[in-house]
């Protein structure tokens, strides 16, 4: 169960770290936030139960695993009721091609980013899986040419 809490100066600190480098030693970590070790384990152990830190992962290179094709795809529902958008995303959610799902505002009601070991595999998920979908009426997709900036950290200033 997540809470809310008021951060300080010393989370702020925290967070920006751990954006920075996930494997950071809580000694470390501590000397760069300015406080001793013990402090800083309890206040990174809040901010995970506060649900602030959901999770710690490493970024993988896709292209160097075989994931050559990026594409984006667009799905327009028949129907935009709350029962009909939350099982087009139960759906989404177990297809391991999609990493990653938006729902839009606009003449589009989904973002999908996918990623594929090639253009052939792409065009498979898009025709025999992602349109037998049901509720999908339209999918337009497109492909990356190039990726040029892959931020996963949130801008965190100083406060």
């Amino acid at each position: 169960m997540t809470k809310s809490i008021t951060l300080d100066d010393i989370d702020w600190r925290i967070l920006r770290e751990l954006q920075s480098n996930g494997r950071i030693t809580n000694v470390e970590l501590a000397r760069r936030a300015g406080i001793s070790p013990p402090p800083c384990l309890r206040r990174v152990r809040t901010l995970e139960k506060a649900g602030i830190i959901r999770s710690y992962r490493a970024v993988l290179d896709q292209k160097r695993l075989g994931f050559d094709v990026t594409m984006f795809a667009m799905v327009g529902l028949n129907s935009q009721a709350e029962a009909d958008l939350i099982a087009f995303e139960q759906r989404v959610a177990d297809l391991v091609v999609v990493r990653e799902c938006y729902m839009l505002s606009g003449e589009v009601d989904f973002l999908l980013k996918c990623v594929t070991p090639d253009l052939a595999s792409a065009q498979d998920f898009v025709i025999n899986e992602l349109t037998s979908l049901p509720n999908v009426d339209s999918v337009k997709t497109m492909l990356t040419l190039r990726h040029s900036k892959a931020e996963a950290a949130i801008p965190l200033t100083e406060n």
